[in-house]
């Protein structure tokens, strides 16, 4: 999925009222003061600003986001209200712009389904992760393999789920980036969205304070 094609569908939708979520992520983290989050898709930076308050001003939050609209959005909001342990960055989720080892908790909400190599957003969450570190995401899972016709059409993964994979292939992913400790938080049952059935969920999981490298090939 192309970071123009996020870009196009999310900034248009940055000024509008709808929900861009499929869970409660943010409500299940629990940061402490002093932490350095990293919200994955943060959008008009709603849970990045609530982070942003959790940790305190010796604390700081990253919100990544694709859509340059909703950053603006984020940026603006953060100032009008004085928040300033917070920042927006655009990137994308295969290429976090952050050094290794430097955030203690990940969250995202309805994000990691669009990209395209899920993979390797699994391990550069491991990257930029403490030992001991952890993440906290809600996302969409598909009840069967989303079709391939429907998989490489840019506007339906953009629309939060023809890039969805079935909690088997999510699970192998957390296993090969080497986390532990996953727990489901919380989870819907299937519902129909698009051209597929799906669930949405909210899991849990650690990266493990001594951890052999992620599996590049697996």
């Amino acid at each position: 999925m192309s970071i123009q094609a996020i870009d196009k569908r999310y900034s248009e939708l940055a000024t509008s009222c709808c929900c861009l979520s499929c869970g409660g992520a943010a409500g299940h983290a629990a940061p402490r003061p002093g932490e350095t989050c990293l919200d994955l898709g943060s959008g008009r930076g709603t849970d990045a600003l609530r982070l942003a308050e959790a940790v305190g001003p010796g604390g700081r939050v990253i919100g990544l986001d694709a859509a340059e609209g909703m950053l603006r959005v984020a940026r603006e909001t953060a100032r009008r209200l004085g928040i300033e342990n917070a920042e927006f960055v655009r990137g994308e989720l295969e290429r976090l712009p952050l050094p290794d080892g430097t955030v203690d908790l990940v969250v995202s909400n309805c994000t990691l389904n669009h990209a395209a190599d899920k993979r390797a957003v699994w391990r550069e969450v491991a990257r930029v992760l403490k030992p001991g570190g952890r993440f906290v995401v809600s996302d969409v899972l598909a009840m069967a393999p989303v079709p391939a016709a429907y998989a490489q059409d840019p506007e339906a993964v953009a629309e939060c789920w023809a890039g969805a994979v079935t909690e088997a292939e999510y699970r192998a992913q957390l296993s090969a980036a080497g986390f532990a400790g996953i727990e489901v938080l919380e989870q819907s049952a299937p519902y129909p969205k698009g051209a597929i059935e799906v669930s949405s969920w909210t899991i849990r999981g650690v990266k493990p304070s001594a951890t052999p490298a992620p599996e590049e090939n697996a």
